[in-house]
């Protein structure tokens, strides 16, 4: 039986699927990633238009908790209910992970390398500290190991996330029993606490910890991530009523980001805005956004040694020495660049790889359902130096 406006007698919430508002955000987020690392190698830095620019901080806690919402729709029940092989799960999420990184980070240090045996010296040499790479490339900078600075200096949210994708079987058995508001409501006051705990006893907010105490900033998002699939999961919202909320949020978030950065503020209108997306109904999926949003770990993973190579050889060129005019061109050719460099990458190595990695058969046998493809939550990135 259905009512008079086609809408079921007893309505559920959509799963999240491909091609949709989520995979939108994924990739408009990565683009703003790009933009706030290239923002200083412009001709006039981007901060000096406007403060927003230097507030990238945000775009890293988007995506963490973005990925606490899109692994918690997709595994959240069977990971829960303990119908999900935990080996399996690991598994994939590891390998969805490692071998891209550890691609790219040989990429860059091969490059690096090449260059110094050529006699060029990069533009900014403490960024490339030999001692600082292997905390970065085992992926354990964010657990207090010491290194991880410069070089492909973001991925140390992937070092936090993997250590999150790891404990969320454990996270979904202890949450998936309480009230759905409740949850939330516990997740909200948990940032909020942890955000006074950490400027108290570690002399930053908790959504600006640096790199060292990576883990404790992106657990607490992760978690409001997970809360929010939850109930996004368990409670039906009209979906007109779910896109106005996210509209609205969204209006919000950038009418404050226009006077201050609002910060804790900001947190939950990007989390209302991540809820939003995946309550609406994906009725046209486009093809098109869904592979833009599967490039999105892809531009993450590969804009920094874009930028590194590019400006790096302009610098080398002198580039200095040419009008303001040319130096925006060549900026926006780099700007550019990163994108085509990230497909590259994404069609040429990460996309393959993970077919043969994780065939359909390993993601059954890892709690994925028919929400999408796992690799959607492997595009969770992060968007600034830390410091």
């Amino acid at each position: 039986m259905v009512r008079a406006d086609d809408e079921p007698m007893n309505p559920t919430p959509p799963r999240i699927a491909r091609g949709g508002w989520l995979d939108a955000l994924r990739f408009i987020v990565g683009s703003l990633i790009i933009l706030y690392h290239f923002r200083e190698a412009s001709p006039v830095p981007l901060p000096q238009l406007h403060p927003v620019f230097d507030r990238g901080y945000l775009l890293t806690d988007f995506f963490i908790i973005d990925s606490g919402y899109v692994l918690a729709r997709i595994y959240g029940d069977r990971l829960a209910s303990g119908q999900a092989s935990l080996r399996a799960y690991a598994r994939q999420r590891l390998l969805r992970v490692i071998p891209a990184h550890l691609v790219v980070s040989l990429i860059l240090v091969a490059i690096v390398g090449g260059a110094a045996l050529a006699g060029v010296t990069p533009s900014n040499p403490r960024w490339f500290d030999w001692s600082q790479l292997p905390a970065q490339v085992l992926l354990v900078q964010a657990y207090g190991v010491p290194g991880g600075q410069g070089w492909n200096a973001p991925t140390w949210t992937l070092s936090a996330l993997i250590g999150c994708y790891l404990l969320l079987p454990w996270i979904c058995r202890a949450l998936w029993r309480w009230p759905p508001v409740v949850v939330v409501i516990g997740a909200a006051v948990l940032v909020v606490v942890a955000d006074v705990a950490a400027s108290l006893w570690l002399g930053d907010p908790i959504y600006r910890l640096p790199m060292r105490y990576g883990i404790l900033r992106a657990l607490p998002l992760f978690l409001l991530g997970v809360a929010a699939a939850y109930y996004g999961a368990r409670v039906y919202i009209a979906p007109r009523l779910a896109g106005a909320v996210g509209v609205g949020a969204a209006v919000a978030l950038v009418l404050f980001q226009a006077f201050g950065a609002f910060s804790l503020l900001s947190l939950g209108l990007m989390t209302a805005i991540i809820w939003a997306a995946g309550a609406v109904h994906v009725l046209k999926p486009s093809r098109l956004i869904e592979h833009l949003a599967l490039m999105s770990f892809s531009m993450f993973l590969t804009n920094e040694v874009s930028r590194i190579v590019w400006f790096g050889l302009l610098d080398a060129l002198g580039q200095d020495a040419l009008s303001a005019g040319a130096r925006w061109a060549l900026w926006s050719v780099g700007f550019v660049g990163a994108f085509v460099a990230a497909a590259v990458f994404r069609y040429g190595f990460d996309r393959p790889v993970q077919t043969w990695l994780n065939p359909p058969r390993v993601r059954r046998a890892a709690g994925e359902g028919a929400a999408g493809p796992a690799s959607a939550s492997g595009a969770v990135v992060s968007a600034e130096h830390p410091g």
